[in-house]
């Protein structure tokens, strides 16, 4: 399956965005069975989770540094997987990803786990 966000871009602190993410596969495959998550990597660090939803739009589970301000969430008729970002700062600055993980139907917050990932979009918030 191939993964594409968007949605990201320059914003100030305070503003909101929301990413999306469109999964298609050639051979009909879709991630409606699927964990996904988003991850993101900020200038110079490790990729870091931050967000991760079940296949039912359950499990959720959010990194402490965005719990409270992100919201995930998925449309499975649409195949695409949501992140909507409030009250932005400086530090979520970073390449957001998206992943599938096509073995699992609960999420995992470990990015080397999951299967299939888009190319990421980059989010800067400016102080």
């Amino acid at each position: 399956v191939q993964l594409q966000a968007s949605g990201g871009g320059l914003v100030q602190t305070g503003d909101s965005l929301r990413l999306s993410c469109a999964a298609s596969g050639r051979t009909g495959r879709t991630v409606s069975n699927n964990a996904m998550g988003w991850f993101r990597q900020p200038p110079g660090k490790e990729r870091e989770f931050v967000a991760v939803i079940g296949w039912n739009g359950g499990s959720t589970s959010y990194a402490d540094s965005v719990k409270g301000r992100f919201t995930i969430s998925r449309d499975n008729a649409k195949n695409t997987l949501y992140l909507q970002m409030n009250s932005l700062k400086p530090e979520d600055t970073a390449v957001y990803y998206c992943a599938a993980d096509r073995f699992r139907s609960i999420p995992t917050k470990t990015p080397n786990l999951y299967t299939d990932w888009g190319r990421g979009t980059q989010v800067t918030v400016s102080s």
